[in-house]
């Protein structure tokens, strides 16, 4: 079974923005499959592990390798697990934490494209980081991923 943990920044929106309650940083997946797509092409920044690894650990490391910046620090609230539709378990924790979407270097892979081509191209982990609400957030974040919102909502509470 293929496993993936990550980290769901989250932060308070300031009285009178546009955007009442929380904010969470997702990341729009980079390559060509989702290069004209919006809704469910956005992710928490995550990734896969191994035996060798704990999912605490592979968060804080895939935070680092798809953002290029240190994962945050402070209380992490663990949001359990999801079974996203391709089979793949994903584990996640939300940390409350501010960060710039401009500082972001993301990391990159390689593959063959265009399919069949013989030529690997290399492409960003995440071609876009952004702050969205909630609402906003559920129309575009991978569906199973919609169920680390809920529980981000339930523990932060009204």
């Amino acid at each position: 079974m293929r496993r993936s943990a990550g980290l769901l920044l989250f932060r308070r929106a300031a009285p009178g923005q546009e955007i009442d309650g929380l904010e969470v940083l997702l990341g729009h997946m980079g390559g060509p499959f989702f290069a004209r797509r919006d809704a469910g092409a956005w992710t928490i920044p995550k990734g896969e592990y191994g035996d060798g690894e704990t999912a605490w650990d592979a968060a804080r490391r895939e935070f680092r390798e798809e953002l290029g910046l240190a994962p945050p620090e402070g209380e992490a609230v663990p949001l359990g697990e999801v079974r996203q539709a391709g089979g793949k378990l994903v584990t996640a924790w939300a940390v409350e934490a501010d960060l710039d979407p401009a500082t972001v270097v993301p990391g990159t892979f390689r593959m063959e494209w265009p399919r069949g081509s013989g030529q690997e191209r290399e492409f960003p982990e995440l071609d876009e980081v952004r702050w969205f609400g909630l609402e906003a957030a559920r129309t575009v974040i991978v569906k199973a991923q919609g169920g680390f919102l809920d529980r981000l909502t339930e523990h932060s509470g009204p």
